[in-house]
């Protein structure tokens, strides 16, 4: 698969997905950066906006398996993972997988779990394995999390690990629709008779793989790579920041850049791809400092000066 049957892929999956979200396109083509690139998508909104149909949706289009694990208090790891179970006929005990073995996981509400369930993802992400009861078991492939969570002002959430969320590749907001979207939302309830509404594969498992590997076809120039690295790098000299972006955070930069070139039919990455994703991939990295906090600075406002003050290389 090159770079231009991957976008015109590309366009289909979202084009499905569209029949059944009502959202702005940008915010779907973020959500399949994470797959492209693949990674994983944090979804952060108030409660009722689509979060948990625009997950469903991207899997179900993407033709992968889907599992849905609804994060709660009392939510425990093995609940998560999986454990093993005592079979009465022979005598043994067998392992019986859990949510997690799944090509899509929707982690839904996730900072309603507290810490111990929530790091119980971490090797899984960031591995594509999970180990219990010291055996190492395999994730299906594909393997990526999308996770949605409350803000963390409402009541039962919990804050995500710093870890974690550095797990993710980009983050994400739908925000309410306008009146025209939330009119489309009624209109399209009053054509069907069923709440929700549907979409068709549009891909299959083999063609998601095929899919993954075209970015690593995109070209970088130097002058890209080191803009790249100037951009995270200035994060952290940045006195309203704390803690930086990690260079974990500077490779999902990287790797989303491609990705967005593939969704636009590039073979080579340029800086507005870069500025493309530095808001979804870099924001919920950032650690404010406690007076920044105080001020009300916004994370993404603190990229975005960055992205003001490193100059931008000029393509051959």
């Amino acid at each position: 698969m090159d770079v231009t049957e991957a976008s015109e892929r590309c366009d289909t999956v979202l084009t499905e997905v569209e029949r059944a979200v009502v959202a702005d396109r940008s915010f779907l083509e973020t959500v399949l950066l994470g797959v492209l690139a693949r990674g994983h998508v944090l979804l952060e909104d108030v409660p009722g906006t689509g979060k948990t149909l625009t997950a469903r949706s991207i899997a179900t289009a993407l033709g992968l398996s889907f599992s849905r694990v609804q994060f709660t208090p009392d939510l425990l790891p093995s609940d998560v993972t999986g454990t093993h179970v005592f079979d009465e006929r022979d005598r043994t005990f067998e392992f019986s997988e859990g949510p997690i073995f799944a090509n899509v996981v929707l982690a839904d509400e996730i900072n309603r779990a507290p810490p111990k369930t929530q790091s119980a993802l971490l090797e899984a992400m960031e591995e594509r394995q999970v180990t219990t009861d010291g055996e190492t078991r395999e994730l299906p492939s594909p393997f990526f999390v999308i996770a949605t969570q409350n803000p963390v002002e409402q009541e039962g959430t919990f804050s995500l690990p710093e870890a974690q969320v550095d797990r993710f590749a980009v983050k994400a907001s739908m925000g309410y629709p306008s009146y025209e979207g939330e009119a489309e939302l009624l209109y399209r309830r009053a054509d069907r008779d069923s709440r929700s509404p549907t979409v068709e594969p549009v891909l299959s498992t083999e063609e998601v793989r095929e899919l993954q590997r075209v970015p690593e076809t995109v070209r970088v120039d130097d002058d890209l790579i080191h803009y790249v690295l100037e951009i995270c790098r200035a994060t952290r000299e940045d006195p309203r920041v704390a803690v930086g972006v990690s260079p974990r955070g500077t490779q999902r930069l990287f790797e989303t850049a491609r990705a967005r070139a593939v969704i636009e039919g590039r073979e080579y990455v340029t800086p507005d791809h870069v500025k493309t994703v530095a808001r979804p991939v870099l924001a919920h990295r950032l650690v404010l400092t406690a007076d920044a906090r105080v001020n009300g600075v916004e994370k993404s406002a603190v990229v975005d000066g960055v992205l003001g003050r490193i100059e931008v290389p000029t393509l051959d």
